[in-house]
C-alpha cells in the first residue's frame, strides 16, 4: 500500500554490501553497516527487523537517541529485556511498539469488533495452530539458539498474541515442547487458562504440515480465522443454528503498510504507544512466552551471559 507523507531515508544492515544493494533497489539515500551512523541520520522512527536477540539493545539505543521504534515480533528475547525497553520509552516519552502486523489488518479490526459486539457471545475457547517443515533455504536464525531460534518465537508468538488480543493475559500456562538437535524448540503444545474459565489451545510444529488457522468458540457461535492466521483475509462466522456467513477482507499490498500507517498516525498525534498493540501487553506476552519456555526447559545462550 502507498503511504502519503512517509519517506524511507536510511537502511542499516550488518552486511554493508546488502545494505547498499537494498538502498539502490529502493532508491534510499543512505546505507550503513554501523548503528551509530544510522542514529546520526535525521529520522523520526526506526523499524527494527533484526534477529530476536538484538531487538532489546537496538530499541534501547534508538529510544535514547530520541528515535521512535517499531520492533519486529517477538518484542524482545524475554520479559526482562522487554521491561527495560518499557522503562526507557516511558522515561524518554518516545513512541515504541511491537510490530505485530497481523493486528492491524482489516480482518483483525473486524474480528475485534465482532467479539466486542457479542456476536458469538462470551468467548469460551480458542483453538489454533499450524505446522510447517523448513526447507534448505529456511532463514538461518530459525534453528539457531544464538539468534533466539525455535518455532515458539518465530510462529507461536502470533498465536499467543492473538489469544491475548481476545482474552487478555492468562492466569495459567501449561506447555510441553520438543527440543531439536540444535537445542531450540521444534514442536510446542500450549494451554492458556483465564480467570473467567476460558481457555486457549495452541500448537506449532516444524515437523509436520498444516495451514495455520484459528477458531474462536463462543456461547452463541464461533468465528474461524482462515489460514494463514498471520495474514488472514477471511472470517467464517457460524451461528448457533448452524448457518454460516463468510466475510472477506482484502489486503492492500503486502499487509505491512497498515502497521506503518498506525505508527505514523500516532507520531503525528504525539502519542507514545499504540492502543492496538500497547507496551504493557507486549510485556505480558513476553512473560507468557518466558513461562512456556521455562516449562520446556529452553533457555538461550544470551540469557546465561
Amino acid at each position: 500500500m502507498r503511504l502519503q507523507g512517509v519517506e524511507l531515508t536510511a537502511i542499516l544492515s550488518r552486511d554493508g554490501a546488502r545494505a547498499r544493494a537494498f538502498a539502490e533497489r529502493f532508491q534510499i539515500s543512505c546505507a550503513v553497516d554501523d548503528p551509530a551512523a544510522l542514529l546520526s541520520v535525521p529520522l523520526d522512527a526506526v523499524y527494527i527487523a533484526t534477529p530476536h536477540t538484538l531487538h532489546g539493545a537496538q530499541m534501547q539505543a534508538c529510544l535514547r537517541a530520541g528515535r521512535a521504534v517499531l520492533a519486529e515480533k517477538p518484542f524482545t528475547l524475554n520479559a526482562t529485556q522487554a521491561r527495560a525497553v518499557l522503562e526507557t520509552a516511558a522515561s524518554a516519552r518516545i513512541f515504541a511498539m511491537e510490530a505485530m502486523w497481523t493486528r492491524f489488518l482489516p480482518s483483525m479490526v473486524a474480528l475485534r469488533e465482532l467479539v466486542a459486539a457479542g456476536t458469538i457471545g462470551r468467548v469460551r475457547m480458542i483453538i489454533g495452530g499450524g505446522a510447517f517443515v523448513p526447507d534448505a533455504n529456511a532463514p538461518s536464525y530459525l534453528l539457531d539458539p544464538a539468534l533466539g531460534g525455535g518455532v515458539l518465537l518465530d510462529a507461536g508468538v502470533y498465536l499467543v498474541s492473538l489469544a491475548s488480543m481476545i482474552l487478555g493475559t492468562p492466569s495459567g500456562v501449561l506447555a510441553s515442547g520438543q527440543l531439536g538437535r540444535t537445542g531450540v524448540d521444534e514442536q510446542d503444545a500450549i494451554v492458556l487458562s483465564y480467570a473467567d474459565g476460558a481457555q486457549a489451545l495452541l500448537y506449532v510444529s516444524l515437523g509436520a504440515r498444516r495451514s495455520p488457522d484459528l477458531e474462536i468458540l463462543g456461547e452463541h457461535g464461533r468465528i474461524r480465522v482462515a489460514a494463514p492466521v498471520f495474514r488472514p483475509t477471511r472470517l467464517i462466522l457460524s451461528s448457533r443454528d448452524g448457518s454460516e456467513s463468510v466475510r472477506d477482507f482484502p489486503i492492500e499490498g503486502s499487509g505491512y503498510g497498515y502497521q506503518i500507517q498506525a505508527v505514523c498516525q500516532a507520531l503525528r498525534a504525539g502519542e507514545i504507544e499504540s492502543p492496538v498493540m500497547p507496551l504493557a501487553e507486549s510485556l505480558a506476552i513476553m512473560q507468557t512466552l518466558d513461562e512456556i519456555r521455562r516449562q520446556m526447559g529452553l533457555r538461550y545462550p544470551a540469557e546465561y551471559a
